[in-house]
């Protein structure tokens, strides 16, 4: 973690009008208001099955290197959603979903809000993203329900920030991509070419996968990763950024000295890519959720 990590705009006035839950599309940080439950996915190497809080990052690598089964993901069930409400502990809850095109879970968060009946009041949003763009807008959920504010207005601060986020990732091999069935458009754009390293990112309008960089080395890739940041925002734009990596820390720092040399940073930290996502990624992966500036509710 780094001297720019002041998390603004979080001053408590109020009693919360309203809980906040999410699922395991999320990549937590510890300076943001992301501490809430979680409806978690599960990984499954042949008849084995853990839950996203029942493997550590290091026993998935382990696993992806000596388990002959390549893994599998699977959303949260409806009854992983309706525990994590009952686990809010108010009865208005606002579920912070991974984007709808990219996982079920929106649909079994929906299945849960009718079995949950009017025990609660479940209000699900699509944050139509993943990963550290997820904890972003789940940042600014937490700072609205701290303020006292309404849980629609939690909903525009989140579209604001959904709207000047952009995440960006990339990874070693596209193998895991690959076998899990997501590599979609990418492969595409890459035109089929498996060596080359991509830039990917979540497209706004569908909430998939698509590519807007490629590199011949992973090294290379890291550097087409961050000068897409500073291509989106323009040079010398102050950045919010969460960093991203799989199995090597360093890739995340690497990331960081390159944009501090084109931006200032006015916030940032860094988390690891949790298991369920390394499914999808393999363990060498590094990525990045940049935002201009201040939050939109500071300015």
């Amino acid at each position: 973690m780094t001297q720019e990590r002041m998390t603004p705009g979080t001053n408590q006035t109020a009693s919360p009008r309203f809980g906040i839950v999410t699922d395991g599309g999320l990549d937590a940080y510890p300076s943001l208001l992301n501490d809430v439950p979680v409806a978690p996915f599960s990984v499954t190497f042949g008849d084995a099955s853990y839950r996203t809080n029942e493997i550590s990052r290091a026993d998935l690598f382990r696993m992806l290197e000596s388990n002959p089964n390549h893994p599998t993901s699977s959303q949260p069930t409806p009854q992983d959603w309706m525990d994590a409400v009952r686990r809010a502990g108010v009865r208005d809850v606002l579920g912070v979903t991974i984007s709808a095109g990219l996982s079920g879970s929106m649909n079994a968060a929906e299945q849960a809000r009718q079995a949950l009946g009017g025990d609660f009041n479940l209000t699900l949003h699509d944050s139509g993203t993943l990963s550290a763009a997820q904890a972003f807008q789940l940042h600014a959920a937490g700072t609205a329900a701290a303020r006292g504010e309404s849980l629609e207005t939690a909903r525009e601060w989140m579209r604001a920030v959904h709207e000047e986020t952009e995440l960006y990732f990339t990874i070693e091999t596209l193998e895991y991509l690959r076998r899990g069935g997501r590599i979609g458009r990418v492969q595409a754009t890459l035109g089929g070419l498996l060596n080359l390293k991509p830039v990917v990112t979540v497209d706004k309008a569908g909430g998939t996968y698509t590519n807007v960089g490629r590199a011949r080395s992973y090294r290379g890739a890291i550097e087409a990763l961050a000068a897409q940041v500073t291509r989106r925002f323009g040079e010398g734009t102050p950045l919010r950024v969460g960093l991203l990596y799989g199995s090597v820390r360093e890739d995340a720092d690497e990331v960081l000295a390159h944009l501090k040399g084109r931006h200032p940073i006015v916030w940032s930290d860094v988390a690891g890519v949790n298991p369920v996502l390394n499914v999808h990624t393999g363990p060498r992966t590094v990525g990045i959720a940049a935002a201009p500036g201040a939050w939109p509710w500071e300015r």
